[in-house]
């Protein structure tokens, strides 16, 4: 059934909290903190993301995936934008996201970054384990599963994890 204008601007930003972020399946794009602004212009509904990282390889694939989401809930025409400036932060995430990466097993940012960069200070940072909640932790890699998080290991259950980077 394609929906007729006006659009409800609640109405679509809960078709875009089912789409997920193909790098992390349990956060997704509006907990993620990427979807920046939802427009209407006549029969078309304009959404405009921020990736987190600039050359972010997922961001394709999150373009196609809210199209075909807002498509499916009957809206006509879609254009996604995407913008760089302002850069994204970590600030943009929500606390539901962040609550969602820890269960996932990812270090979810802090909510007042001690340290930030240069990124030879991040090792002093005390991290939290996601899995014993322990704060002896080390920094292995600048870089983890992908360029958004680094991967770290605890010092007390010796579980390697990710711990998404502050922006």
């Amino acid at each position: 059934m394609v929906k007729n204008a006006p659009y409800n601007k609640d109405e679509v930003m809960q078709v875009l909290d089912l789409v997920m972020d193909p790098e992390i399946p349990v956060i997704s794009v509006v907990d993620l903190g990427i979807v920046r602004n939802v427009e209407f212009d006549d029969q078309k509904i304009i959404i405009t993301i921020t990736p987190t990282y600039t050359g972010c390889p997922a961001m394709d694939m999150i373009r196609a995936q809210i199209k075909m989401e807002l498509l499916a809930a009957g809206f006509p025409e879609v254009e996604v934008k995407q913008v760089l400036s302002p850069a994204w932060t970590t600030d943009w995430m929500t606390e539901r996201g962040k609550h969602r990466l820890v269960e996932y097993g990812i270090a979810a940012p802090l909510p007042r970054q001690s340290v930030c960069t240069p990124a030879r200070f991040a090792e002093e940072e005390a991290i939290q384990c996601p899995h014993c909640k322990s704060y002896q932790t080390k920094r292995i890699s600048e870089f983890g599963s992908t360029a958004c998080k680094s991967l770290y290991r605890c010092e007390s259950c010796r579980e390697p994890f990710d711990y998404f980077k502050c922006h």
